[in-house]
């Protein structure tokens, strides 16, 4: 009987070999900066590389590939900086580069020169693998690339450089021609690579083809190798731990699985697998907690927003919804989760919808800070509130805050008021020049005083927002520091003829914390100033504000 992945990786220090350090038993090598660089709408300054590198130490990997020196001048310059103003931690930099030219000598091949004036203690090179990218890319016969390697690589190492090789179209090339394919991996195994990487550049093939082929190449070379796969097929995590369960002790991967195309094998599922699933220890210790942190830190640096339902590190990733799953977790968590959140800096969230049952309701309120005393009719009365008012079009999924303001109106026997609006009006007004002019007045009763505040803004509902905030700041200054940070607008289905509804999330911060409001009516103004009440009615009560009797 075969063992599992688990079973045969469960102890590390078992995969050790003796001439080995154990922190350089199994590599986690990221190229974020380079390989992931080239997503389509990523476009990294230097300063951007630099956080990125420094967020990548932090997180404990242990190889960065900064990008390729001399081939432009933010590499060249990244490299540079990087040495200056990063004291790494625990990553070593490696520098992106090719073979030399064909029919040359490495020692005079100027990108061969730059990468050793980079300065990184490691290069990584690419080689042609696939007999016919071979010649028809590099237009020279099949003997010759091979001395490019051995050529290449020796003369890094006899300047002092480690170095890896990147085996480009490797499967490809191994279905072409396995013989030439794995001719170039003993090249550079035996001109001194400490790992050849086979690349699935393609990506197009799957889990079980990965694992035969890596067993095979490390039964014929007895190279140590190591693992590239990008995700065309969807695969690139799957094939990167076939590949480990093969023998590869190097994984390259990217933060987010940012790459070309659909992109690369995604580091953080990766390292958690090989942590919590396989038993290895990859990281130092406590660095796995800093992942969700790591991830969307990094998201933030690129632009690009956090994948919400990406594994681990999502804020969906351990979001309940199901009544069902709601009732078990409430029993026990690891009843419908594979592992505890906490353990890569994540955490639980109950969903509340018109699917919500009693337990989701009770471990909501929890989550929330309402304690709703196991209060049975209390329980059902916040469930049939919450059923009622999806069916109008509400949805407390991504708002918290009005979803907590309902509860707490059951819990307290009415609703939490610190003003009482009379009305309010918004006006949009054409000018003969083609701009235009927004308004809003509003009328409302705050601590027994009325109150009119009229305001413009770049927007009927920022007008309307402005407003508000005019009219309420003098009795709560503490409005002042809440600030709109983010706005969505959603069209419902109709359901009179050509009407429809409209909702509006609308999330607002206060500088220390963000929180998430709904509003929903038949036009977007009227959605827009019912989020808007909710976020502000939120933010006092966040500000420790007694509502008015």
């Amino acid at each position: 009987m075969s063992s599992s992945p688990s079973e045969r990786h469960s102890d590390p220090s078992s995969e050790l070999d003796d001439s080995r350090d154990a922190s350089d038993a199994f590599h986690v090598f990221d190229t974020t900066l380079r390989d992931g660089a080239q997503r389509e709408g990523i476009n990294l300054t230097v300063a951007d590389k630099l956080t990125i590198a420094r967020h990548l130490d932090d997180f404990g990997v242990g190889f960065i590939e900064g990008g390729w020196p001399g081939a432009n001048p933010r590499d060249t310059e990244f490299f540079a900086r990087a040495q200056e103003e990063i004291d790494f931690k625990h990553a070593q930099l490696v520098a992106f580069g090719a073979t030399r030219r064909a029919n040359a000598k490495a020692s005079e091949d100027p990108q061969v020169r730059a990468l050793l004036e980079s300065g990184a203690p490691v290069v990584c090179l690419v080689a042609k693998s696939h007999d016919r990218h071979v010649e028809l890319a590099l237009r020279t016969t099949l003997e010759e690339n091979l001395e490019m390697v051995r050529d290449t690589v020796s003369y890094l190492v006899s300047q002092g450089r480690r170095v890896f090789v990147d085996c480009e179209h490797f499967f490809d090339g191994y279905r072409a021609n396995a013989e030439y394919a794995k001719s170039v991996v003993r090249a550079a195994h035996e001109a001194g690579a400490s790992v050849v990487v086979l690349c699935d550049t393609n990506g197009g093939f799957l889990p079980a083809q990965v694992q035969a082929v890596v067993s095979t190449v490390i039964a014929d070379t007895g190279a140590r190798l190591g693992i590239h796969a990008q995700d065309d097929t969807g695969c690139a995590v799957a094939n990167t731990l076939a590949a480990v369960d093969a023998g590869a002790t190097h994984v390259q991967c990217t933060a987010n699985g940012y790459g070309e195309r659909v992109g690369n094998s995604n580091l953080f599922p990766v390292v958690a697998a090989l942590e919590l699933k396989y038993g290895k220890k990859v990281l130092p210790e406590g660095a796995l907690r800093e992942m969700t942190r790591i991830s969307h830190a990094i998201a933030e640096v690129v632009n690009l927003t956090p994948s919400t339902h990406q594994p681990y590190v999502g804020v969906s990733a351990f979001a309940h919804k199901a009544g069902l799953h709601a009732s078990a977790i409430k029993v026990d968590p690891d009843l419908y989760q594979h592992i505890d959140p906490d353990r890569v800096g994540n955490h639980i969230r109950m969903l509340v919808s018109d699917m919500a049952g009693r337990a989701s309701i009770e471990l909501k309120g929890k989550e929330l800070g309402v304690d709703l005393g196991g209060d049975r009719e209390l329980v059902g009365r916040v469930v049939e509130r919450v059923k009622e008012r999806e069916l109008q079009g509400y949805t407390y999924e991504a708002a918290d805050a009005s979803f907590e303001l309902l509860m707490r109106a059951e819990v307290e026997g009415k609703e939490r008021k610190y003003f009482r609006v009379e009305s309010w009006r918004a006006i949009v007004e054409d000018r003969p020049d083609g701009s235009h002019a927004n308004e809003a007045t509003v009328k409302l009763w705050a601590k027994g005083e009325r109150i009119v505040a009229t305001a413009e803004g770049n927007g009927p509902v920022n007008a309307l927002d402005r407003a508000l905030r005019v009219g309420l700041e003098r009795i709560y200054p503490q409005l002042a520091k809440l600030e709109l940070v983010d706005y969505k607008v959603r069209i419902l289905e109709g359901k009179h003829g050509t009407s429809s509804t409209t909702r509006v999330l609308i999330s607002t911060s206060d500088g220390t914390g963000e929180w998430s409001t709904v509003g929903v009516a038949e036009n977007v103004i009227a959605a827009s100033w019912g989020a808007l009440e909710d976020a502000y009615t939120y933010g006092l009560l966040r500000a420790g504000v007694e509502p008015v009797e």
